[in-house]
């Protein structure tokens, strides 16, 4: 018998790339961070604001790039050319 091997696809952001949405500076502040690999508590650290004030901040930045989680969003990101400022 053989056995089954399954490949796992990698979901690529569907980014616009001729429109780039527009994002507050505290949003981007944010995405920066978690391009970085840092969790929400330590962006909320980081910037001084409660981790729930991060969150919202997220929220708001998945939904404007049509991202579901946040490696899709720090994807995005760097497709935009945002990360290297």
């Amino acid at each position: 018998m053989q056995a089954a091997i399954q490949t796992q696809q990698v979901e690529r952001p569907t980014v616009d790339m001729s429109s780039p949405p527009r994002l507050t500076p505290t949003q981007m502040q944010v995405l920066r961070c978690v391009h970085s690999g840092l969790l929400n508590k330590q962006i909320a650290y980081e910037l001084g604001m409660a981790e729930a004030t991060v969150k919202v901040h997220m929220t708001a930045v998945m939904r404007k790039l049509n991202v579901r989680n946040r490696t899709q969003a720090a994807i995005a990101a760097g497709q935009f050319g945002w990360l290297h400022s």
